[in-house]
């Protein structure tokens, strides 16, 4: 991505597979974990959630959650372009485009969807009091 070329599935899979084993080892041990990563795909977002041992495939019902970090392609690429002027961010933002593309959100996933132009803390707090409250049930 570095040069300006978008990850295969070959380049993805193992590395989706060794996050999972991380949030694995991580959730078996009782601990709680955040992953930062773009999970775009239905399948790339499965593989974490297989991290659970009692996630079925095809179902949504597991104790890996996701949060989408929402905003325009615009206010992301402006930050994109920040971020690597300043030397924090590997991808040029001509590879915006094609991770937009690849992003697939189905509501049935129940995947929690935060605005990601909000103040830092807000986004934080918010994150949490979503995860608390499914926690919670």
């Amino acid at each position: 991505m570095r040069q300006g070329i978008p990850l295969s599935e070959e380049d993805r899979i193992p590395w989706l597979e060794t996050q999972r084993d991380v949030l694995k080892k991580n959730l078996e041990a009782g601990k709680t974990v955040i992953l930062g990563c773009s999970a775009l795909q239905k399948h790339y977002r499965d593989i974490l959630r297989s991290a659970d041992a009692a996630y079925k495939h095809g179902s949504f019902a597991s104790s890996v959650q996701f949060v989408l970090l929402e905003a325009q392609a615009e206010v992301l690429a402006s930050r994109l372009e920040m971020r690597a002027a300043e030397g924090k961010h590997f991808m040029p933002v001509t590879l915006l485009r094609s991770q937009l593309d690849l992003l697939q959100i189905d509501d049935a996933e129940g995947i929690h969807k935060v605005d990601a132009t909000l103040n830092p803390q807000v986004i934080v707090s918010t994150i949490q009091a979503m995860l608390f409250s499914n926690t919670s049930h």
